[in-house]
């Protein structure tokens, strides 16, 4: 099978920031792409003015590119921040505050996935506190997906990069999507599974793959060392994704990786090898 089988998009939160936000669908459709993804694209505001969000909308629409995958509110990221939902407080208000936000814009462009961090452990709050928070918000968060007949992606990222939060291995984030959807009863909470982040924990990738293939919503991919593209490391990406296609996933491949010090344009040869 191999790369060419594969139906890859492009994470535009990583990948062409080099250009404004806006710029980067047609980037991505110039370079050969047919969707994208996206990190919630305004850090700074989980409720941005329609206007920010209609100007979104028609830069994707006009490039012909589909949104196959969107996150929530999940404060600064990039930067020091994993995700709001289980933060008391205000983080934790201005997730729900976004939640019909975020799934209102995804239905209207017919993107049918969407991605819940978790968010960091705070210093001098009980973990069990945070994580009733945690399971409350993302029932909220599934009911939201189910409304608009989308998925809700529950994320492992790595201890190394993310040492304070808490879902840094497979068990524990496909343990969470088991509580959201023995919560909701809707089971529309989905694992995703990025394999840098899988590989930065040293867990077995083809093991984790035979595991929990089925309960996989979407698959994200860099190399590893270094997450730049697929040979800048030492992961056989391709032999992965192989395996995961022998157990059944056939849904998108998100490129979520750093195109180095060149041009996210030039970052996709080993594509078209």
């Amino acid at each position: 099978m191999g790369f060419t089988e594969q139906r890859f998009n492009v994470n535009l939160s990583i990948l062409f920031t080099e250009l404004p936000l806006l710029e980067r669908p047609a980037a991505a459709a110039a370079a050969g792409f047919t969707a994208v993804e996206l990190w919630w694209p305004w850090v700074d505001s989980p409720t941005p003015a329609q206007s920010e969000l209609d100007a979104l909308k028609k830069a994707i629409e006009d490039t012909g590119v589909q949104l196959t995958g969107l996150n929530f509110y999940a404060g600064q990221l990039p930067g020091p921040d994993r995700g709001a939902l289980s933060l008391p407080g205000v983080e934790s208000e201005r997730f729900r505050a976004n939640i019909d936000v975020a799934a209102d814009f995804a239905a209207s462009l017919g993107c049918r996935a969407l991605n819940a961090l978790y968010g960091n452990r705070v210093e001098g709050v009980d973990p069990a506190e945070q994580d009733a928070l945690a399971l409350e918000n993302l029932a909220l968060a599934a009911r939201a997906a189910d409304r608009i007949g989308a998925i809700l992606l529950i994320e492992a990222l790595n201890k190394p990069e993310s040492p304070r939060y808490p879902l840094v291995s497979a068990p524990t984030a496909v343990g969470i999507v088991d509580k959201v959807n023995d919560a909701t009863g809707l089971g529309n909470a989905r694992f995703l599974m990025d394999l840098y982040h899988l590989s930065m924990n040293g867990e077995d990738l083809p093991t984790v793959i035979e595991e929990y293939a089925a309960k996989t919503g979407h698959v994200q991919i860099a190399d590893n060392p270094g997450r730049g593209a697929p040979g800048t490391g030492s992961l056989p990406l391709e032999d992965l994704l192989d395996q995961l296609t022998k157990a059944g996933y056939d849904g998108w491949v998100g490129l979520e990786y750093k195109p180095g010090d060149r041009p996210s344009s030039e970052a996709f040869d080993w594509l078209s090898r």
